[in-house]
């Protein structure tokens, strides 16, 4: 039997109280590192080294179906507020054909920073898509 790569079209997204909504596509689960250059005046060589610096968090965006009377994404976000809002740890699994988990991404103290509404088109023969853009504090990676 061959052993192949996952597919990404099977996937749950998990967010606050056991709350599980379908998403038709996540994007941005990214960590990237900055470079710190550095280089004395008395070195021997003559470039500069290389450091790991602080790491970089990519937002994570959210795209949904738009159901009747499904307004989370817009009560989330109305929670925000000076200097305070409501923050949720968001959990991706990707998973197999028995639908167990196989890869999980952990997304930590996740909160919304924009919704936005699916466009409208009289000629339209699309689903009505909303997107959440989400900003966090790290990403934990596991396996089940």
């Amino acid at each position: 039997m061959a052993n192949y790569p996952m597919p990404k079209f099977h996937f749950r997204v998990e967010w606050g109280a056991d709350a599980q909504i379908g998403f038709t596509e996540v994007t941005g689960l990214t960590i990237e590192s900055d470079v710190i250059e550095y280089r004395d005046g008395s070195s021997p060589e003559f470039h500069k080294i290389k450091m790991p610096g602080l790491q970089k968090l990519s937002n994570i965006t959210l795209k949904r179906g738009t159901f009747q009377g499904h307004l989370e994404f817009h009560e989330w976000i109305k929670t925000i507020s000076m200097n305070t809002v409501e923050r949720r740890n968001v959990t991706i699994h990707l998973l197999n054909e028995k639908h167990q988990s196989v890869m999980t991404w952990k997304v930590l103290n996740a909160w919304a920073i924009k919704v936005q509404s699916s466009d409208l088109k009289s000629d339209g023969n699309e689903v009505a898509i909303e997107t959440m853009e989400i900003a966090h504090e790290g990403i934990e990676v596991s396996k089940p």
